[in-house]
């Protein structure tokens, strides 16, 4: 004869909808959420397609990832999915509090470290694919990666404009696998005591390059902030801010920014191809990068970081719970509202 709480824990188990498996990692501070089990049904085909469906069919997932209760805003969602190259180790999608990303630098990395983890991969190089290309890795211990990003290049130079509260702000526009805006000057002193500051400008300047039609290649919506100031430690070279879709800033020094970063050093000549440049992020954490050139205008950024794991488990959504998808938090609503 069953007993009782046998009886009432079956009853529970019964009523849960679905259990999702999750490895989290943080890369230089900043986490990354790698799902591995109990993820969408988003069929076969080009990863672009299957973001796609992600987005259409079950963006209450992404929302269930990554929101409150079970989430937090800082967080990055990496779903693992199967590649359509066979060369690669994987497939990844990218996701946030605020939608899509087409690729993750710090995200990446903590990939490689997920997969070593879960005794996926190897230590070498490996291949991942991702919504905008493939990236090649190279896992040297359990806790430290370099990718090898898509190519990355400067679209537009010293572009000004007018920012409410702020004035007149100049920036570069470049690519490194997100769509930047780079801003040389910072607002305020690039410390943690002025956080909150610095997002309300870099939300600022966002919304004014939405207002005033600058964008990426093809329409592509600037979505990244990234402001820049001398470095703290002696051997680094430059310090940055860099402000997310959702309205959360980078606690690492974020590895598509710092791309971007080395696009705009490479064209107006100031880094030279294979020379090391160490971008230190607002919490004093730090990536080595260096870049070799495809021609003129692209070039092909290494970025190397360490990522640890900090928890694994599974997340559990059970039909009757009112915020199984989620809490709906301002920063997302506003990025969202900015859009309409």
């Amino acid at each position: 004869m069953e007993t009782v709480p046998h009886l009432v824990g079956q009853l529970v188990r019964e009523r849960i909808l679905n259990k999702i498996g999750f490895v989290d990692a943080h890369t230089e501070g900043e986490p990354t959420r790698i799902i591995h089990d109990g993820g969408p049904e988003l069929g076969n085909g080009p990863l672009p397609e299957r973001v796609a469906r992600f987005a259409k069919s079950a963006d209450d997932f992404r929302q269930c990832v990554i929101l409150e209760p079970r989430g937090w805003d800082a967080v990055v969602g990496a779903l693992l999915c199967e590649p359509t190259d066979p060369t690669c180790a994987a497939g990844v999608i990218f996701f946030n509090n605020a939608g899509y990303l087409g690729m993750c630098g710090h995200g990446a990395v903590g990939v490689a470290v997920a997969l070593h983890y879960l005794g996926k991969i190897d230590l070498g190089r490996h291949r991942l694919e991702t919504p905008v290309g493939i990236i090649e890795i190279d896992l040297q211990t359990p806790n430290r990666a370099s990718i090898e990003n898509v190519p990355s290049y400067r679209l537009h130079r010293g572009v000004e404009v007018e920012v409410d509260g702020i004035g007149t702000v100049v920036g570069d526009v470049a690519w490194g696998g997100n769509w930047f805006f780079l801003i040389g000057e910072s607002p305020a002193e690039l410390i943690l005591d002025n956080v909150d500051a610095l997002t309300t400008a870099a939300g600022r300047i966002r919304n004014a390059l939405h207002r005033n039609g600058i964008t990426g290649t093809d329409g592509a919506e600037i979505d990244h902030i990234e402001f820049f100031g001398p470095p703290h430690a002696a051997d680094a070279d430059s310090r940055n801010f860099v402000y997310c879709p959702g309205g959360q800033y980078d606690r690492s020094p974020c590895g598509t920014g710092t791309s971007a970063k080395l696009a705009c050093l490479a064209a107006d000549g100031k880094l030279q191809p294979g020379q090391p440049w160490i971008q230190e992020s607002i919490i004093g954490s730090r990536f080595t990068a260096n870049y070799a050139r495809i021609d003129e205008h692209n070039i092909v950024p290494t970025v190397m970081g360490h990522a640890f794991i900090c928890s694994e488990g599974n997340l559990i959504r059970q039909p009757l719970d009112p915020f199984t998808s989620g809490i709906r938090c301002t920063a997302a609503n506003e990025s969202e509202e900015r859009l309409v």
